[in-house]
């Protein structure tokens, strides 16, 4: 009996080691790039997505195939139900408010050739999808070849609020989808990712909104090199926060104005311009550290210059803000805020440690003007480097005068009267604080704590002098 088993196993282990085997001599190479197309539309209690993929990116799949190397249409047709299930469904999370969709119904597939035009609309598309497939006797290899897929969810109703979590970058080695939401009775809403983007609301609320920039903006102040080195040269004349509201409040406002105006399309669109800004970040920490070196800073003047080189730094959050200001959704303006919030609370982080490291740095390693000079000498070295990379990289690109239309002249000018009134309201805030200097006396400068020690020391002997004599 043990030998009868065992015979009969034998034969068994070798089809399931050889079924096992077999997606691995079918599998093909990961695509490097990879365009993924969708529409989401709800519609009374369905939700309908539509999606557009290339058949490459559906690896370990044999795809039958005829001479003299096409696809077998026939053959292929039963298999991509399946396939789509396999690589696009289950990798699609949908929610209807907070509640995880069933996984839908493929209603159907087909294979489309990459010329095909028809994901130029919804209504094409769904056309497209529901008419005739391809003849049989199309001659078409398989990595050529696109697959469009049908999906339906049910939902309780299309006035519901709908996110999605597209996990598919397995797809590629590096996957863009490009997802267009179709809510009832509104206008497209486009979105453009790349890789696995999280959870995306279609249409968030304000407050979730704001907790998402907020926590954009928070990031994005810890992750920014060039920023943090700005701060760094901020922090290191001036360790008090009495000293540092004024001029770390002036560098709010400051990226504050120029973030804005950029999420509202008034900055310029050249292809020169966010190279020559990224120029301009490192040279103001250039600038920053060399006034540091220097030692003539105070707080008046340092503020004042912090608010020009702000404007200069509202231009590169907006770079980086460019493609998230998607997902705010008709909260613009209020998302925008929230990444200013999460951007100040990074700053607000940062100079929490900063002020107590340096302190402890000065008084116990190396002496106030000393350790201020190595420090900032570092910096400007650092920063000197990045700014004649991006200098070279800004060279490479042609300097062309725009024509000015009747738009642009009427942008410009309201570029310019924006510049004059920061002018005016900067020169309103030096006077008022120059009067205030003066009623509470000359503002300190800053001074080394080991010099102003041997004062106080040097004081206190002369007293002790005076008393014995």
């Amino acid at each position: 009996m043990p030998t009868a088993v065992r015979t009969t196993a034998f034969p068994a282990i070798g089809l399931s080691i050889l079924f096992l085997l077999q997606p691995l001599a079918v599998a093909h190479d990961i695509p490097n790039d990879v365009v993924v197309q969708s529409f989401l539309k709800p519609s009374g209690d369905r939700l309908d997505l539509l999606i557009r993929v290339p058949l490459k990116a559906l690896r370990d799949i044999s795809f039958p195939e005829r001479p003299p190397g096409y696809l077998d249409l026939a053959r292929v047709d039963p298999i991509l139900p399946d396939a789509a299930t396999l690589w696009l469904s289950d990798f699609i999370e949908l929610y209807e408010g907070d509640r995880l969709l069933p996984r839908p119904r493929v209603v159907d597939t087909r294979i489309s050739l990459p010329s095909d035009r028809s994901f130029s609309s919804y209504a094409e598309e769904l056309a497209h999808v529901r008419g005739p497939k391809l003849p049989l006797d199309t001659n078409i290899v398989w990595n050529q070849a696109m697959l469009d897929v049908w999906l339906e969810y049910p939902i309780r109703s299309d006035q519901s609020r709908f996110s999605i979590h597209p996990a598919l970058a397995r797809l590629g080695l590096h996957v863009v989808s490009v997802l267009r939401f179709l809510p009832p009775g509104g206008a497209v809403r486009a979105f453009e990712f790349t890789g696995d983007p999280g959870l995306i609301r279609l249409d968030p609320r304000w407050h979730q909104a704001a907790l998402q920039f907020v926590k954009l903006g928070f990031q994005h102040i810890l992750e920014g090199t060039d920023h943090l080195l700005f701060l760094l040269c901020l922090v290191i004349p001036f360790r008090q926060l009495r000293a540092l509201v004024p001029i770390v409040t002036s560098f709010t406002v400051a990226h504050s104005i120029t973030l804005i105006a950029s999420a509202y399309n008034l900055a310029p669109d050249a292809l020169w311009f966010p190279p020559l800004v990224e120029a301009l970040i490192a040279a103001s920490i250039v600038y920053m550290a060399l006034e540091n070196i220097v030692g003539t800073t105070n707080v008046h003047r340092r503020w004042m210059i912090t608010f020009a080189f702000g404007l200069v730094h509202g231009f590169g959050f907006s770079f980086a803000l460019r493609e998230t200001l998607q997902f705010a959704g008709s909260h613009l303006l209020t998302s925008l805020l929230s990444f200013n919030l999460g951007v100040e609370l990074g700053q607000l982080l940062v100079l929490v440690l900063m002020i107590p490291v340096l302190d402890v740095l000065f008084r116990f390693v190396v002496a106030e003007r000393m350790g201020t000079i190595i420090l900032s000498t570092i910096v400007a070295h650092t920063a000197w480097h990045w700014m004649t990379d991006r200098v070279e990289r800004l060279s490479q690109f042609r300097f062309e005068w725009p024509t000015l239309t009747a738009a642009q002249l009427a942008n410009t000018l309201g570029w310019l009267t924006v510049l004059v009134f920061l002018a005016a309201l900067a020169w309103l805030v030096s006077l008022a604080l120059r009067r205030r200097g003066e009623r509470g006396g000359p503002e300190p400068l800053p001074i080394d704590r080991s010099v102003h020690r041997a004062l106080i020391d040097s004081h206190g002997n002369s007293e002790s002098r005076e008393t014995a004599g």
